[in-house]
């Protein structure tokens, strides 16, 4: 199979990453869970990623670095645990439904009110997004990068048109891992992320990353290991955060996908840049065809057909060539809404680190052969 689905979930992993998740299933412990050595050495392990995150993305405490299950949760945690009754959103018509829903049930419980900023010649741009501001505006929730078109906002002018007092919350789904996401420089107070994408850990890994300006109230109950005789949530963090086990598979995997990116990040955004290039000139010379994307370092070329819709061509991709993308809406409605493509989406080819310019050609080759094909 060619795999080009890579902004749904990664699909290959750098091999120090298969072998720390190997070893980590190998003999399992409860990381900080107990005195023996192996959860001792364990809960060193997860300290180590905290440590890696907050170095990687500027984040000024490593103790507000939250391991979640994946980063719609760390979005969850963030928004329900901190806007209040009375508060107002400015949210982009680029958020993923891991931004949209949150805010969609708390405005039906009648404790937000939100607004969208749409597109502009294909961009966000920061005068709109100020020009929602209301006095009771509470935050500005941006994506890193569209899981749709791979257009990356400028996030750094954004947060300087805002208002010292409106937070700044950034989903790096699509983002982390191929951009520059540095939490100080930018003027962020949460950064999510999907570890099993861009990030290259595996399924199970997300991260919510938020400073010292906001203190989330916990998103769920239980055991921590910690001040165990209270019946209340521990009121420092991580683990006012963090109940339950650990997933430390996951949390190793990311560790490790750090460590490769460290190394490894400016040669994967420039890959991806010229497959996305090639990809885009290629489709533009396919009858019918319309690109909506740029070339960009996240990997992502959406396209759409006068008369294929694009979860057929998905489909065909699939069947006739054992080649994987993703067709449809992928949980950005507003997203097709503005780009004028709700009622079928679009084909997204999203390519990884592992992939080639063999492989954007076979691609092209096999819509050539699908489009031709009456």
């Amino acid at each position: 199979m060619i795999y080009l689905d890579n902004a749904a979930t990664g699909g290959e992993k750098p091999e120090n990453v298969l072998t720390a998740v190997q070893a980590a299933l190998r003999l399992c412990a409860n990381p900080g869970r107990g005195a023996h050595r192996l959860s001792v050495t364990y809960l060193a392990s997860v300290q180590a990623c905290r440590k890696a995150l907050a170095n990687y993305f500027d984040c000024p405490d490593p103790d507000r670095v939250i391991f979640t299950k994946n980063c719609t949760e760390a979005l969850n945690i963030a928004i329900f645990g901190t806007l209040k009754k009375g508060d107002h959103v400015v949210a982009t018509c680029l958020e993923h439904n891991s931004v949209l829903r949150p805010l969609q049930a708390l405005k039906k419980q009648g404790i937000i009110e939100y607004d969208i900023c749409p597109l502009e010649k294909g961009q966000i741009f920061p005068e709109r997004i100020r020009a929602l501001l209301r006095q009771n505006t509470k935050a500005v929730i941006v994506t890193a990068a569209s899981n749709v078109t791979g257009y990356s906002p400028d996030l750094a002018a954004i947060r300087k048109i805002l208002p010292e007092n409106v937070l700044f919350f950034c989903d790096g789904a699509q983002g982390g891992g191929h951009i520059p996401l540095k939490m100080s420089g930018a003027g962020m107070d949460v950064l999510t992320l999907a570890g099993h994408k861009g990030m290259l850990g595996i399924q199970g890994s997300g991260v919510l990353l938020f400073s010292e300006r906001i203190n989330p109230a916990p998103f769920a109950y239980g055991g921590t290991g910690s001040v165990s005789y209270t019946l209340d949530m521990p009121d420092f963090y991580p683990d006012a955060l963090e109940a339950g086990t650990l997933n430390f598979p996951a949390i190793v995997s990311l560790f490790e996908g750090v460590n490769y990116l460290t190394v490894h990040e400016n040669e994967i955004a420039e890959k991806l840049k010229r497959l996305t290039a090639l990809t885009i000139r290629g489709l533009k010379k396919l009858h019918g065809v319309r690109v909506y994307s740029q070339p960009n370092p996240c990997g992502i070329v959406a396209l759409g057909h006068e008369s294929r819709a694009s979860e057929y061509l998905s489909m065909l991709l699939s069947k006739k060539y054992d080649v994987a993308t993703r067709g449809g809406l992928h949980c950005a409605p507003l997203a097709h809404e503005c780009l004028g493509t709700a009622d079928g989406g679009l084909l997204r080819i999203s390519f990884g680190h592992q992939n080639t310019e063999k492989d954007a050609e076979t691609l092209l080759s096999a819509l050539d052969a699908i489009l031709q094909d009456a």
